[in-house]
């Protein structure tokens, strides 16, 4: 699509308000998931991860983008030279021969794709015509005559079956066309070239059943092969696994055969995170997803909650959802400062302890941070450990305390043409004091300025992180506009109507 990137549409928050931001550049996705959510699994699932849904809508698109690609290989039929004889009363044998017989147009007017749900996909092409141009000449005994000649194949109709499958060993899908047939109308020749063309005519009736029975013997050899070759080499490029990081890859292999009903053609993806280096289980499962009966756009997914779960659960086993705030990270302009000074006006035990001195706080998910989706919105709920350090002149670290934060956290996702982005907003922060280096103290002193610490310096680098985003299953050279996003009960449905190009 030209021009700048489309900004992203998208949906979450509290109250479920539609929010729309311009995607940054974003950092790594490996802390992506910092405090938010977003291996192949060696377990068997009853569900998918994410449902990818064509409506016929996007079947009608695919059907004009592949009848385009199977029009250039019907032009590719080649006719071999064909002969014969001819016998005229009066006149005795005579001989004749077409050559040079080239394909100029075949022309596909009328096609269309249906589902069939006990097969899979129904293509049907109708008035297709073929224009055919050539060589000819004719001899008997001391005459000799030649020309050129044009002959038009007409009321062209083709219906093959598209049988949808997949490969349990790749994940990829497969298609092949198990049944296919043709019909052709009329064959019309016209001669030019010579007095005695009319000589043609005389014989036109076995011209016509030659080019007949070869055009019907080639269409389906060229349907039959396009499936299999073409269709499939172009299935193949939708990704299985896309590797994020050096952490994590996303698995969107599929996990049952594709499935037609009247209305849609749906693919089960696994659609889950895995560890690049030690794949794992996540110790949980897909929900069901209940897909509404959208029709509007031409593909849908729906991302289950499993799926953002599952990258939650991959970083923080990895060990990389951590983050360290020092005080250069807080705006200049701010009088609480991460300093023994400042925190010794709440504990003053610190500033005895350790007087001007800076003070760091580090923080990692001390369990896999849980994404629920509903109808109004999305709520992250991580749980965090945070380690205060004072720093010491030699920039070693002497422990102060240690804190467990439990947050609840409104999550707005966003939609690119390519790919999912995130924001998050801090709605609730509760404190727990794990343990003290310094000696008993209240918790609660310490809220205001952790309720400060966190919206300021720790959800701004998440949300920076968040922008890069994860990249959405397409096939090569699509590009997605006019798009949805919507929340549902444990899902996410993502709509989008397709360009190819």
């Amino acid at each position: 699509m030209p021009g700048s990137p489309p900004r992203p549409r998208g949906f979450g928050g509290s109250g479920g308000q539609n929010m729309a931001r311009e995607p940054d550049k974003a950092l790594t996705p490996a802390t992506l998931v910092v405090l938010a959510t977003l291996g192949t699994a060696a377990i068997a699932t009853t569900n998918p991860g994410i449902v990818a849904r064509i409506t016929q809508k996007g079947l009608d698109y695919a059907c004009q983008q592949g009848v385009a690609v199977l029009q250039k290989e019907l032009e590719k039929i080649t006719i071999p030279t064909f002969s014969g004889s001819f016998k005229i009363k009066h006149l005795g044998k005579g001989h004749y021969s077409f050559y040079s017989l080239a394909i100029r147009g075949f022309q596909l007017p009328s096609s269309q794709i249906k589902l069939a749900p006990s097969e899979g996909l129904d293509l049907s092409i109708a008035d297709a015509n073929v224009k055919i141009s050539g060589k000819w000449k004719a001899r008997k005994n001391f005459i000799k005559t030649s020309g050129n000649f044009d002959l038009s194949v007409e009321g062209v109709s083709i219906s093959a079956v598209l049988k949808l499958g997949f490969d349990p060993a790749s994940g990829h899908c497969t298609v092949s066309c198990p049944r296919c047939n043709n019909h052709i109308n009329g064959v019309r020749v016209h001669i030019s070239g010579s007095s005695l063309g009319w000589l043609i005519n005389l014989f036109h009736e076995k011209i016509e059943s030659s080019l007949r029975n070869r055009m019907t013997s080639e269409i389906c050899k060229v349907v039959t092969s396009s499936v299999s070759s073409k269709l499939q080499q172009y299935l193949e490029t939708l990704p299985v696994t896309t590797r994020i990081d050096h952490v994590a890859g996303i698995n969107y292999s599929l996990v049952a055969p594709p499935t037609a009903t009247t209305d849609n053609l749906d693919g089960q993806l696994k659609g889950e995170f895995f560890r690049w280096a030690h794949p794992s289980p996540p110790p949980f499962a897909p929900p069901p997803l209940a897909f509404p009966s959208d029709h509007d756009r031409m593909v849908y997914l729906g991302i289950s909650n499993y799926f953002f779960n599952t990258a939650g659960f991959v970083y923080q086993q990895a060990g990389v959802l951590n983050l360290t705030v020092t005080d250069n990270m807080i705006p200049k302009e701010s009088k609480v400062r991460l300093t023994t000074e400042v925190f010794g006006i709440l504990i003053p035990q610190v500033a005895k302890m350790f007087p001007n001195m800076k003070v760091q706080l580090v923080f990692w998910a001390s369990s896999p941070p849980h994404l629920t989706m509903h109808p109004e919105g999305l709520v992250l709920t991580p749980t965090l450990d945070a380690q205060a350090f004072a720093v010491l002149p030699n920039s070693s670290l002497a422990p102060l305390f240690m804190l467990r934060l439990s947050m609840n956290i409104s999550v707005t996702v966003g939609a690119t043409p390519d790919r999912l982005v995130g924001q998050l907003r801090l709605n609730r922060l509760l404190l727990e004091l794990k343990h003290s280096d310094i000696g008993p103290f209240s918790v609660e002193v310490l809220q205001a300025v952790m309720n400060y610490v966190v919206p300021i310096a720790v959800i701004p680098k998440v949300n920076e992180r968040l922008q890069e985003g994860f990249p959405l299953p397409m096939p090569k050279n699509v590009q997605l506009f006019n798009l949805v996003l919507q929340s549902h009960q444990n899902f996410l449905l993502f709509g989008a109507d397709v360009h190819y190009g």
